[in-house]
């Protein structure tokens, strides 16, 4: 029979154009709502507001892959009395062959309500071709979505075929057996086909009345040819049955090239005659003209992660006793020389003796991975001799990460053999393996029986490796033993470093073992500081069972924060609220005894960090946040530079009132914070209205501006430049008024740096952080305290760029932590910092005409994309420097973007506190 029968044709051989019926449209319209009649008087001439049927129009559009196929269609002007029913065919500017199986058509019906202007009434999506690549026949109810246009996007937002509307109702149901009827699969008997089907309509009828949603009925063609059956259009593309070649071999053949990695016998010879110990007498007296004067001072001035052309290296060789006055030409000699060569490299450790000793921030980047040699590694040790107790510490948790860059061997073999327990229980030496965080600190492993001798003074050792000298350094000074205790107890503890890279994690366990048996080894005072060591450890690890135990604890924060109290208060057990004065590992100056219960609270957070207050053996309270759950390395690292930039912008006697609170990571899941009375700016806003009324409450002055105390406001305004400024520079992200603290006497600084180094979760993110809000607290974008925010912000800027190349140092060293946003990307960490302070160096060779949409990944070309070559202008003056943070600040204040995303924030955080 011929309903047995499939009757298709391809949509490939139908060229002609695709056609839709517009049928009726059926269900009530919502009205506007007076809010929005207020905001559009117009609204009220709109069709809503007619007693009779308003004249709607019907727009349609194909689109693919969420892209429009072509320009939509329209219906054509109709007057409609009880109903809107079209009943027009629409010819698509697109034909049958041109389609793609994903092709589908967003339909929009339209109210005009004054001239030009029309309001969408409703939108629908549906796909031309169903998921078997049939393009659709006969009639179809697609349901409106009310005040939207159809989306032709990939998801639909506006799908006119839903599982509510097709497939779970009786709606969904009658069209699927009207379907069936239509393909043959049910006999047709005219009569009663006639009944049933006029059934059908009024119960559709009723079905659309009653339902919240408007439904527009469409038709799609029929293809038929005299008296034979329809044909169904079957998806596919001309010439889709043609075979396709297999090939058997690749169009491209690999032709290894056996001297690839042969050496280049030219650029040999060239070298060795270029760096001949013939030509030493000769050079000796070399003096460079003006041309070449100038071209090693621009060489000199490179920043650190700067690679060094072969000419150029080659150009320094030639120069290098002329260069021996210059302490800042040293590393790029030695970057210069082929260490593998014993003769240039004796010729370079020869030199390196008589060089001008170059400076202590300098010398930092000869303890890079960059330089192997073990004399240049010594020679940077000799260096940092020369630096005081207080510089050292600022340096010290990047002097810890360069004991990776060391020979390994060497720390072991300081290390000395021994086995025995002391009086507090602590392990001299035993099979590291076996031990714990709580026994590392006297836990060294055994090697090879080599007596070491190292960790004496710096005047008996002038020659020193880094580990001994930073051993023999702690030992002298209780806060920096303290220091460097918890930041190798971290690198011991990190697990990620562990499966990353087992031999350094064996190095750092030899490294706390050397610092043990030195202390050991010291007079009582030093075996004082190695007591007290091993109580923060017993008292930290304490600390954080008490925290585990209260997040196990059931109930609301309400209910942890009295379990945590009760616990404190359980000496016995807990051993945390009397205890012997020991140092506090946060700030070892303040020697605790012990925690107050009824003062401790937890936070509002997921991880619910804590509020402790500390006795101090003085009668004084120390106010700390302990977080556990958390790794705060990155947090630690941001606030050791802004607190490193504070006392260089001090140096230059500029006093921006930071606040450099202070952060220690006590293991990669826990830590301290300086707690700082303070209130969120979002906080102030709410309670305060500005930021003004906020300190005429609590700072209020008569004669100081608007009525606020002088210090106070200066502290304001200094304090908003300051950090605008260092933020800007280091590309911290995710600033909004909830990371925005401000004190009592002025004083405004940032938290929470999840996201450093250019990452931002908000799209479009300002230059930085400088709100209308703030800019009001000074009053306004005329008064005398914004201009002298702007003066701050300007003076700030050029004094640190005397110290872009301390800066790169202290982070190429941290380029091998195990840091979040440090760790994403490693090889660009250093170049996003460089692009950042290389512009403040003004050090705009090779960079200036770079059109890189991204950031090169190595190091031998510095392009740098347009987008930071405008953010950053490498080709700057201090003048033009200036001028250029002018912008910045401009569009800092005047980005609209910004304010939308921060009430996005606020209207999260408010859902957030509701519980939503």
């Amino acid at each position: 029979m011929d309903t047995d029968k499939f009757n298709y044709v391809y949509s490939c051989d139908l060229d002609i154009n695709v056609q839709l019926k517009i049928g009726s449209l059926e269900g009530k319209r919502e009205q506007k709502s007076y809010k929005a009649l207020l905001q559009d008087p117009m609204l009220r001439f709109s069709g809503l507001y007619q007693e009779n049927c308003s004249d709607l129009y019907v727009t349609c559009q194909v689109f693919a892959e969420g892209k429009p196929l072509a320009l939509p269609v329209r219906t054509s002007y109709k007057a409609f009395s009880t109903r809107w029913n079209w009943n027009e065919w629409l010819k698509l500017p697109v034909k049958y062959p041109d389609l793609p199986q994903s092709a589908q058509v967003a339909l929009t019906v339209w109210d005009v309500y004054g001239p030009g202007r029309a309001t969408p009434v409703g939108g629908t999506t549906v796909t031309l071709f169903g998921k078997y690549g049939m393009f659709r026949q006969g009639m179809h109810d697609l349901k409106v979505w009310p005040g939207v246009e159809g989306d032709g996007g990939e998801p639909t937002s506006t799908p006119g075929r839903t599982s509510s509307s097709l497939a779970e109702d009786q709606m969904g149901r009658l069209a699927k057996l009207t379907k069936a009827h239509r393909q043959g699969h049910m006999v047709k008997v005219d009569w009663l086909d006639r009944l049933t089907f006029r059934e059908i309509e009024m119960i559709n009828e009723s079905e659309k009345r009653s339902s919240n949603f408007m439904y527009l009925m469409v038709e799609f063609p029929r293809v038929k040819t005299g008296e034979k059956p329809e044909y169904s259009i079957v998806y596919y593309e001309k010439d889709g049955d043609d075979a396709s070649p297999v090939l058997t071999s690749a169009d491209i053949v690999k032709v290894p090239d056996p001297q690839m990695c042969m050496e280049n016998l030219v650029e040999s010879k060239h070298h060795k005659l270029a760096r001949s110990l013939r030509s030493g007498p000769s050079d000796h007296d070399l003096k460079p003209n003006a041309a070449t004067r100038d071209q090693l001072n621009v060489i000199v001035n490179y920043p650190p992660t700067k690679q060094l052309s072969s000419e150029e290296q080659d150009l320094v060789w030639k120069f290098r006793y002329y260069l021996t006055t210059q302490e800042k030409a040293l590393t790029k000699f030695l970057k210069c020389v082929n260490w593998a060569l014993p003769g240039e490299a004796k010729q370079a450790l020869e030199l390196l003796g008589k060089w001008r000793p170059m400076d202590v921030e300098d010398s930092l980047e000869l303890l890079s991975s960059q330089f192997t040699n073990p004399t240049v590694r010594r020679y940077a040790v000799t260096r940092l001799q020369q630096a005081d107790d207080e510089d050292l510490l600022m340096y010290l948790l990047q002097l810890v990460q360069a004991l990776k860059y060391e020979n390994f061997n060497d720390i072991q073999c300081g290390l000395e053999p021994g086995g025995k327990r002391d009086s507090q229980g602590l392990a001299e030496s035993a099979t590291l393996g076996d031990l714990d965080s709580s026994q590392i600190l006297t836990a060294p492993a055994v090697p090879s029986p080599v007596p070491n001798g190292k960790e004496g003074s710096d005047s008996e050792n002038p020659e020193q490796d880094l580990c001994t000298f930073l051993i023999s350094r702690a030992c002298k000074n209780s806060t920096l033993a303290n220091y460097l205790y918890w930041y190798v107890i971290v690198e011991c503890e990190d697990q990620d470093t562990q499966q990353r890279d087992l031999k350094t994690h064996k190095m750092y366990l030899n490294v706390i073992g050397r610092f043990s048996q030195a202390l050991l080894k010291g007079d009582k005072s030093v075996r004082v500081m190695r007591s007290l060591l091993a109580s923060q450890q017993t008292f930290v690890d304490r600390l954080v069972q008490l925290m585990k135990a209260v997040q196990r604890e059931s109930g609301n924060r309400k209910k942890k924060t009295e379990r945590l109290q009760a616990l404190l208060a359980d000496n016995e057990k807990v051993n945390l609220c009397e205890i012997d004065p020991i140092p506090l590992p946060l700030e070892p100056s303040v020697r605790i005894r012990g925690i107050v219960p009824d003062t401790a609270t937890l936070f509002k957070s997921a991880l619910m960090p804590a509020k402790l207050i500390f006795k101090a053996e003085d009668g004084a309270m120390y106010p700390v946040i302990f977080k556990h759950g958390d790794d705060l390395r990155q947090d630690q690292l941001i606030l050791q530079i802004i607190s490193l930039m504070d006392k260089l912008l001090r140096k230059e006697n500029l006093d921006l009132k930071l606040t450099p609170y202070k952060v220690l990571a006590t293991s990669t899941k826990h830590g301290f914070m300086q707690f700082v009375q303070s209130v969120p700016v979002a906080e102030v806003l709410a309670t305060e209205g500005n930021i003004q009324s906020f300190f005429r409450k609590h700072a209020p002055s008569e004669k100081g501006p608007y009525g606020i105390s002088p210090e106070v406001m200066d502290t304001y305004v200094k304090s908003c430049a300051g950090y605008c400024v260092i933020t800007y520079i280091l590309g911290v992200g995710d600033r909004h008024l909830d990371n925005l603290l401000l004190t009592k006497t002025g004083k405004l600084f940032h938290i929470d740096f999840g996201y450093i180094l250019g990452r931002d979760p908000k799209p479009l993110p300002p230059p930085m952080k400088l709100s209308k809000e703030m800019v009001e607290g000074m009053g306004g974008m005329q008064s005398e305290q914004y201009q002298e925010f702007r003066k701050q912000c300007y003076t700030a800027f050029l004094h640190l760029r005397r110290y872009s190349n301390l800066i790169l140092n202290l982070f190429s060293l941290m380029v091998d932590a195990n840091i979040p946003d440090i760790a994403l990307e490693p090889d660009k960490t250093v170049k996003k910092v460089c692009v950042y302070f290389t512009s403040l160096c003004g050090l705009a060779n090779g960079y200036v005409n770079c059109k890189s949409p991204i950031l090169n990944r190595t190091f031998t070309e510095y392009s740098v994309s347009s987008q930071v070559q405008d953010k950053f202008r490498l080709d700057l003056s201090d003048e033009e420097a200036v001028h250029y943070m002018q912008s910045l600040i401009d569009e800092s204040v005047g980005a609209l973007f910004a304010a939308v995303v921060e009430q996005i924030h606020k209207f999260a955080q408010v859902c957030v506190s509701a519980g939503v």
